[in-house]
């Protein structure tokens, strides 16, 4: 079974922010699936589905950002799954320009909330992920990631998120370290 989970924030108020990366390049994926992810459990929404004969749970945490490992760390634990092999986490990253995506086995938080509440729920850093950049201008993080992407930057990012998705499909089917020398060009 795999877990992949999308990270933002709920509600219409921060629907296409950059912050909501997470879950913008999720619904990519269950467009793409076939997959509705609106059922309630774990404090989040999620969609099953099968691919390739792995049973696959698209996740939405709804705590918003920085308490999104209590989602994550109940399916986890529920599923009795290995968040080294079985989890991936997709989210927005301001340390990457718009448009770039990076794959990780594992790693720190880079500062970012919802890592830093999913490394305490697994108690660990051991899980793959998928950093979407959104790059940073000016001194208010706060103000830049709760706000929308425009033009050339809009462009770049929905493509990074085309290209994240496709990324969280082969997450299914192939070795994550396949998936990683694929995509980190």
């Amino acid at each position: 079974m795999k877990l992949i989970v999308g990270l933002g924030n709920p509600g219409e108020k921060y629907q296409n922010t950059r912050h909501n990366t997470g879950f913008l390049t999720l619904d990519r994926l269950a467009d793409h699936l076939g997959v509705s992810i609106n059922r309630k459990a774990f404090n989040a929404l999620i969609g099953k589905t099968t691919v390739a004969g792995e049973q696959v749970i698209l996740m939405k945490p709804q705590t918003y950002m920085n308490n999104s490992g209590e989602a994550v760390g109940k399916a986890v634990r529920y599923y009795k799954l290995d968040p080294e092999k079985d989890v991936l986490i997709i989210y927005d990253d301001m340390d990457l320009p718009a448009g770039k995506i990076r794959l990780r086995e594992k790693g720190s938080s880079g500062g970012h909330n919802g890592i830093k509440s999913i490394i305490a729920h697994l108690s660990g850093k051991d899980f793959c992920r998928i950093r979407v950049g959104i790059g940073h201008e000016g001194n208010d993080t706060i103000d830049y990631v709760l706000g929308t992407s425009h033009g050339p930057e809009k462009e770049a990012w929905t493509d990074a998120m085309d290209r994240a998705s496709s990324a969280a499909e082969d997450f299914i089917r192939e070795p994550f370290q396949k998936v990683m020398n694929k995509y980190n060009v």
